[in-house]
Formats: structure tokens, C-alpha cells, sequence
């Protein structure tokens, strides 16, 4: 089903007001990247502009340029306890909450964060929704510039297409250095190991395979604003 922009966004806005409305005192907060998080990005500033005080971790310096507008006090990934991340995905496994992430680019970070955080919830519109990742989205693959090469042709033995993200005509480069293959796998059937497979690949830094990672996911839609957790149908 298609979506006007206008009412994509609204739900984006809903998903990520509910998200940041929990958010608490003193807290440290994890700020995801993407179209998405940057809506609880905006919401979460309007509460510390009322007297919320957090301190939250970035993981894009796109983000760190926007908190810092926003007045948001920031702090490194150095091993302190993340209360709460909150992020967005391009899909969302509906039984599960095994997600495909990275449309941003910063997958890296944002694994990195999320797998440091006590909770992370995902933030979406319904259109993100699937029974079975790899359906809409195509898979982000995090490589080393020097391995190009290996990985495509890597990617494409194990039997996916992949191609290197372009803006205009110039690589698309991470804050990290990286590049990022999307890969077309399918419907997959096994997440998991297609991520030990990945893995495995020398030269790929990581993929937007997030597995077993999300708390909940707050999704908005035309039925309102649903609360998923993993093996729920609610």
C-alpha cells in the first residue's frame, strides 16, 4: 500500500512523541539516526527546553550537530549505562522485532549503541511493518573502501546483488570511513545466519541485520499507535 509523505511523517511524529514521553530524569538516552529519529530527537528537546534533564548519546554526527542546536547535552560511548535508545528501521519483523536497519548509514553506531542500552525501542510508521525481513528493504552492508571488490563479489557468490550506495556520482562515505553495499537477499528465511555468514565475509564491518536487540517497537499507523514486543501480535 502507498503512503502520502505528509501522513508518513504524522506517524513518525505519534511513534516518536509516545517514545520520548517515557523517557525520565536523569536518564541517558540514546539518539538514533534517520528521518524517523530525528522526530523523538525533536520531541525530546521540547521537553528539556521544560526542565527535562538527560544526557544522551549520538550515533551520527548529524544527530550530534542537531542535539547540539537543540541544547541536548551529549556524552561519549564510554561503558555508562544507556537507560533507553531510541531509533527507527526501515523494516520491523512483526513476530520477532528482528530488524533491517542502516538506511541512514550509521548502522554501525547505532548496533553499537543499542546493544549497550537497557532498553531499545524502535520507532516507525506501519509501512514498516513485515512478516518476514528482507521483503521491502534492501540489506545494508557495512564494508572497508580497500575490500570493495572482495565484498561484491563475496556478496554476490552467497547469492545477492549488491551495490554500493551512491550520492550524485560519488561513493556514499560513514562518518566512519565505510562504505555501504545494499544487498537484495529476499524474504530471509534465517536472519541469524545470514548474519554469521556476513560475518564471516573478510572486509564487512557489519549489516543492518538487528537481531533480538529491540525491547518494543512503537509503530503509528492508521489504527493508532500500536506497542509490539518480541512474539507479540498485539
Amino acid at each position: 500500500m502507498r503512503y502520502r509523505r505528509e501522513k508518513l511523517d504524522g506517524w513518525k511524529r505519534e511513534a516518536a512523541e509516545h517514545a520520548v514521553a517515557g523517557v525520565a530524569e536523569g536518564m541517558t538516552v540514546g539518539l538514533g539516526s534517520g528521518t524517523t529519529a530525528e522526530f523523538a530527537l525533536a520531541a525530546l528537546a521540547r521537553r528539556i527546553a521544560g526542565g527535562l534533564r538527560i544526557a544522551a548519546v549520538p550515533t551520527s554526527e548529524r544527530v550530534a550537530a542537531l542535539a547540539r542546536e537543540y541544547r541536548i547535552p551529549l556524552v561519549p560511548l564510554d561503558g555508562r549505562p544507556i537507560d533507553v535508545a531510541i531509533d527507527g528501521a526501515d523494516e520491523i519483523e512483526r513476530r520477532t522485532l528482528n530488524l533491517i536497519k542502516g538506511g541512514g548509514g550509521s548502522l554501525v553506531r547505532e548496533k553499537l549503541v543499542a546493544r549497550a542500552s537497557r532498553r531499545f525501542i524502535v520507532i516507525a510508521d506501519e509501512s514498516k511493518l513485515v512478516d518476514q525481513l528482507g521483503t521491502r528493504a534492501p540489506l545494508p552492508v557495512a564494508l572497508l573502501p580497500f575490500a570493495r571488490e572482495l565484498v561484491l563479489a563475496r556478496l554476490a557468490a552467497l547469492g545477492a546483488a549488491g551495490t554500493v550506495r551512491q550520492i550524485g556520482d560519488r561513493d556514499f562515505v560513514t562518518d566512519d570511513g565505510l562504505l555501504i553495499a545494499d544487498s537484495s537477499w529476499g524474504a530471509v528465511a534465517d536472519p541469524a545466519a545470514l548474519a554469521a555468514h556476513l560475518a564471516a565475509v573478510p572486509g564487512i564491518v557489519d549489516c543492518g541485520l538487528f537481531l533480538g536487540l529491540a525491547t518494543e517497537a512503537i509503530v503509528a499507523g492508521s489504527n493508532g499507535v500500536r506497542v509490539f514486543t518480541p512474539i507479540s501480535q498485539s
